[in-house]
């Protein structure tokens, strides 16, 4: 088994350690009732095996959790509580801390350090705020996160800052989540081809950080990502951005409800009916724009110096022959304008590797179902529909 495919097991761990959704909790029969059904509205059954404490400050114990779309409850250990109150008809929680937390599975070992969650609000029943009754924090922290096969680090992770400014008085959510540093270890790669490439490129350990922003308005469901960017050192910088409409509480409520259903199935059903539904809850989405991104840092001139050296060429001589075909597999799009546009900015960025970027800018909204559609009958025209532009060492 390889260790991408036991790592994406693992994922699952990380994913609920990293939500607010395991935390605030009481010892009162009428909190835990309004956790219970808090965190089943939001598509997650919870238990615990015991209570310790007071009113105010208290310990859950032996916590499991488990996402609708998950056949499973994954066990997380103590939660503790601290400074919790009432509030209008709900619970605040100043600060809830989960246990620091390790599984293994098929040779690979996750440890996470406990994750801390600040100014957590649970809300009333029917609460009709902005974001109903959903479990919002204000900000979190998870000081290390490390992925080790055997006795090896593959990826460790540093100083994981969440911040989330909740929506009021008509203004969206606003979020960023911040990464002081990770390092991975590609020697642990097993693919030899992959294996041979990593090392001609000197990359056998790496190092970087992590910026995400966004923000999101309940009310009418626009969420935009403005930022997600991955740096590797002396490699590049990867970023992406999305701008979509129609991403409402309801819409939220309605993929949760499907999930459950899917995982209800039992193994090996057939889900096609679930996901022709899904396919349908999808088209209340509508396109606003996205763009990906890449700022060299070094990464392209090792990479046209490794092909050149595998071709008996020199790098210049690489880009040159990458620059001339560029116009020959664009001219299946029939689309003339974007295939100018690509050549120009391919040309030159290889010429002088700073920034490259694709970007979907639409002139108004698309919806979702005429995304699909124009994916299905005439595809070489998404491009226009989508607004598709290409950009080279622009700011």
């Amino acid at each position: 088994m390889t260790i991408q495919h036991s790592f994406r097991k693992l994922a699952f761990s990380t994913f609920l350690l990293t939500l607010p959704l395991n935390a605030a909790f009481a010892q009162d029969t009428a909190v835990a009732d309004r956790l219970k059904a808090t965190l089943a509205a939001q598509g997650v059954d919870i238990s615990w095996t015991g209570v310790t404490g007071d009113a105010t400050s208290m310990v859950l114990q032996g916590v499991s959790v488990k996402p609708a779309a998950e056949k499973e409850a994954l066990p997380i250990g103590d939660v503790k509580l601290e400074g919790v109150a009432e509030a209008n008809g709900g619970y605040d929680i100043a600060t809830v801390s989960t246990s620091a937390f390790q599984r293994t599975q098929d040779g690979i070992t996750l440890d996470l350090s406990p994750f801390v969650i600040h100014d957590m609000t649970v809300p009333a029943d029917g609460a009709t705020g902005p974001t109903g009754s959903m479990l919002m924090y204000k900000s979190a922290e998870l000081a290390n996160m490390t992925v080790k096969v055997a006795d090896k680090t593959a990826f460790s992770m540093d100083g994981l800052a969440i911040e989330i400014t909740p929506p009021a008085d008509g203004k969206a959510m606003e979020f960023t989540g911040t990464t002081e540093k990770f390092n991975a270890d590609l020697t642990l790669v097993e693919d030899p081809k992959s294996k041979e490439v990593i090392d001609a490129l000197g990359y056998q350990n790496i190092t970087g950080n992590i910026d995400v922003a966004g923000t999101w308005q309940p009310s009418d469901g626009k969420m935009e990502l403005s930022q997600y960017d991955i740096a590797v050192d002396n490699a590049g910088k990867f970023g992406m951005t999305f701008d979509l409409g129609g991403y409402t509480l309801d819409f939220v409520k309605s993929v949760q409800e499907m999930q459950k259903k899917m995982a209800a199935q039992p193994e090996g059903a057939d889900n096609s009916a679930q996901g022709m539904a899904m396919l349908g809850l999808m088209q209340q989405l509508s396109f606003n724009g996205a763009s990906i991104r890449f700022d060299d840092d070094s990464l392209t001139g090792k990479v046209l110096e490794y092909v050149g050296k595998q071709q008996g060429m020199s790098a210049k001589d690489i880009a040159n022959q990458a620059k001339a075909i560029v116009p020959f597999g664009m001219a299946q799009l029939n689309n003339p304008e974007l295939t100018a546009e690509v050549t120009a900015a391919v040309g030159k960025y290889l010429d002088d590797p700073k920034s490259l970027e694709i970007s979907a800018e639409p002139p108004a909204s698309v919806p979702f179902a005429l995304i699909m559609a124009g994916a299905m009958s005439n595809p070489l025209d998404l491009p226009k529909t989508l607004g598709v532009k290409v950009r080279a060492n622009e700011d």
